[in-house]
């Protein structure tokens, strides 16, 4: 008997160390139910740790996807619940070694559940979610930043905070603290669908038509090339981490997870 197909992630991602850091700090998953980025920040080594830290430990729900069978209220409250399995690791990894302590990460995460029909959204910190649907282009996150809370009060205009020189100050991050308010969205899924998870490495230094740009090339590995080369012509200063994944039909649901960055 054939097996059934279902909406599933097709990927195509790359993670690079910009042109003034000399190690990545972002990490990324690839799964055909589950995409994420992380950038970690901290000392030492301290971001690379974190972010890989909150990756690894998110893979574990790969699996579980994978084994079919489970409810969408209770995938919903799976990924929910993942990140208290990683705010206590960051924690734990951070109490055995005081060279890490401060450090932390943001994540945004994009899991498919309900046989493909919908797509949930966990997301804390500035990296960001995007989605081309035909010719439109969404950002679905919000950045936890202090700027873009003065932006929405109006106090500073778009590019005002574009320039900021503290425009990466998180109003909320995974530092193994606990009290976390994690933003979880859930959409409805077509058929065609485009995602761009990216670290803040990308979206602080290219705007959004250039992204927009990007996202339309057909072929994921150029479009992936294309928003990469954005950022170092636009100087590069921090990592960049873009995961670009269309939502396609597939029989192929038993795939490997892939880790990039910090988590290799």
């Amino acid at each position: 008997m054939a097996q059934k197909s279902e909406p599933l992630f097709t990927t195509s991602a790359r993670s690079v160390v910009g042109l003034v850091r000399s190690g990545n700090e972002d990490s990324a998953l690839i799964h055909s139910r589950l995409i994420a980025v992380a950038d970690g920040m901290g000392g030492h080594a301290g971001g690379e740790v974190a972010s890989a830290s909150a990756i690894t430990t998110l893979s574990q729900l790969c699996a579980i996807l994978d084994s079919g069978g489970i409810d969408p209220d209770s995938a919903e409250d799976l990924l929910v619940n993942s990140l208290d399995d990683i705010d206590a690791e960051i924690g734990r990894v951070a109490s055995h070694d005081s060279d890490l302590t401060g450090m932390g990460t943001t994540l945004s995460a994009l899991m498919l559940y309900n046989n493909g029909e919908n797509v949930a959204l966990l997301h804390i910190g500035d990296s960001r979610c995007y989605r081309l649907r035909g010719n439109e282009l969404t950002q679905l996150t919000r950045d936890h930043t202090v700027l873009q809370e003065l932006l929405e009060q109006g106090a500073l205009t778009a590019q005002e905070v574009r320039e900021h020189p503290q425009r990466s100050l998180l109003t909320q991050a995974i530092m193994g603290e606990g009290s976390l308010a994690p933003a979880l969205m859930v959409y409805e899924i077509e058929t065609g669908d485009r995602f761009l998870l990216c670290s803040d490495g990308l979206s602080s230094v290219v705007g959004e038509n250039e992204i927009k740009v990007g996202l339309t090339i057909s072929d994921r590995e150029e479009a992936v090339a294309f928003l990469i080369d954005a950022t170092y012509a636009s100087g590069a200063p921090d990592n960049v981490t873009v995961v670009i994944s269309d939502i396609q039909k597939s029989t192929n649901v038993h795939d490997v997870a892939i880790f990039l960055g910090a988590a290799v």
